[in-house]
């Protein structure tokens, strides 16, 4: 992939990546299939996930495949004084600036918001870490499970399962943040189209994930006093489970008062039915558990897919329960073209398509994760570099070209 050859809404955008792992990756990667040229700037190590197994080679697993697909990388020893100033140089003409390390860290490198807004005022920096820098955690090292201990997600999950705590099975402060980092980045690009003046960004995890955690479960404590506990009574009552039916389980959604009177009207009206519990939302969710719990005595009774079409036919929300190992072949993801199949240099692929659809400017999804340095020299060359001083820069160690 040449630089800027992406097409896509965010074509011509150039981002230089200083991210690892997966929270500041999976940001990235969304540009990257947006158009965006992104520059994967990585240590003499690599990204930590480069070897997370399986893959068919040791530098790139399945995971870093997926998520740094169409990115390009450099790798730059930023303790030598000569790879911070060709970072500087690769600064000039880029429009985004981010990383993921603490503040500390990236300030011992001399690449804070003032080094780069020096070279570059129209800039995007954007910080991704664990905790904000201007509160006590700042200094404290955040991976996802520790982020979802300290959000509120584990608790509320022990609620469900009888006081065991557990994670969700999903690396969700990563992901959340990391599109918590994009949506940010385009909207501070779109204020410097307006405004012409670049700025630096704050993307905590921490703070990203509680206010995610938050957005239904404050509820009662909105208010002051409080009118009740942070807690969303329907989403953690014990009796919110995948329904047991007669051979199975399906996912079921009995909500609204339209899809109460359907659910009734499919059952023959029984004279439970009538109880003045059911009879609106507010009064379902003071009385959720018993709801729920009457629900699911009634979904004994029949068999999943006479389940499903009763609710089908109700236009009442259910689904069979997916594995992963289903959604590979899931007949709408299938028919809709959602996972990309092609042949690379990497051997035969399998991706995750761009969720969103752009009628004018449609994504496309790139080139394999990079090798460790195999665009280096290519890279520096576009910033004007000539050969010999590219050559200069390899032999003493400061760039690294595979």
């Amino acid at each position: 992939m040449s630089g800027g050859a992406g097409k896509g809404p965010l074509a011509g955008v150039k981002i230089l990546d200083l991210t690892s792992v997966l929270m500041g990756p999976y940001a990235t990667q969304i540009f990257a299939d947006l158009g965006a040229d992104v520059i994967k700037v990585e240590s003499p190590d690599g990204d930590t996930t480069r070897h997370l197994p399986p893959g068919r080679d040791e530098a790139r697993g399945g995971m870093f495949l997926n998520v740094n697909r169409g990115k390009r990388s450099i790798v730059l020893d930023l303790k030598q004084p000569a790879a911070r100033a060709v970072l500087l140089t690769l600064a000039r003409d880029a429009d985004v600036f981010v990383h993921s390390m603490r503040a500390q860290a990236i300030g011992r490198l001399g690449l804070d918001y003032a080094a780069l807004q020096a070279v570059n005022p129209q800039i995007i920096y954007t910080n991704l870490y664990g905790f904000a820098r201007n509160g006590p955690y700042r200094d404290y090292p955040a991976y996802d499970d520790i982020v979802q201990a300290a959000s509120g997600l584990v608790a509320l999950q022990a609620s469900l399962s009888g006081g065991v705590p557990t994670y969700l099975g999903t690396v969700v402060a990563d992901k959340v943040a990391g599109l918590t980092g994009a949506y940010s980045i385009i909207a501070a690009l779109f204020a410097r189209e307006r405004s012409g003046i670049g700025q630096e960004i704050e993307v905590p995890m921490f703070e990203t994930l509680v206010s995610f955690t938050m957005v239904e479960h404050l509820c009662g404590s909105l208010f002051e006093p409080p009118l009740g506990p942070p807690e969303y009574a329907r989403v953690i009552a014990r009796s919110r489970r995948p329904y047991a039916t007669s051979d199975g389980h399906i996912g079921v959604m009995i909500y609204n008062d339209k899809h109460w009177r359907a659910f009734f009207a499919a059952l023959g009206d029984p004279e439970w039915s009538k109880d003045e519990m059911f009879a609106s939302i507010g009064n379902r969710t003071r009385n959720i558990a018993v709801v729920l719990d009457r629900v699911a005595e009634v979904l004994l009774e029949r068999t999943s897919a006479d389940w499903l079409e009763v609710f089908r036919n109700a236009n009442i929300p259910a689904m069979a329960i997916a594995s992963t190992q289903d959604l590979l072949h899931d007949r709408h993801l299938v028919e809709t073209g959602f996972w990309v199949e092609r042949a690379t240099e990497a051997g035969a692929l399998r991706y995750p398509g761009i969720p969103t659809a752009f009628s004018a400017t449609p994504g496309e999804i790139g080139e394999p994760a990079p090798t460790l340095g195999g665009d280096s020299r290519a890279i520096l060359a576009e910033a004007g570099l000539e050969e010999a001083a590219i050559d200069a820069l390899v032999a003493c160690g400061a760039v690294h070209a595979a």
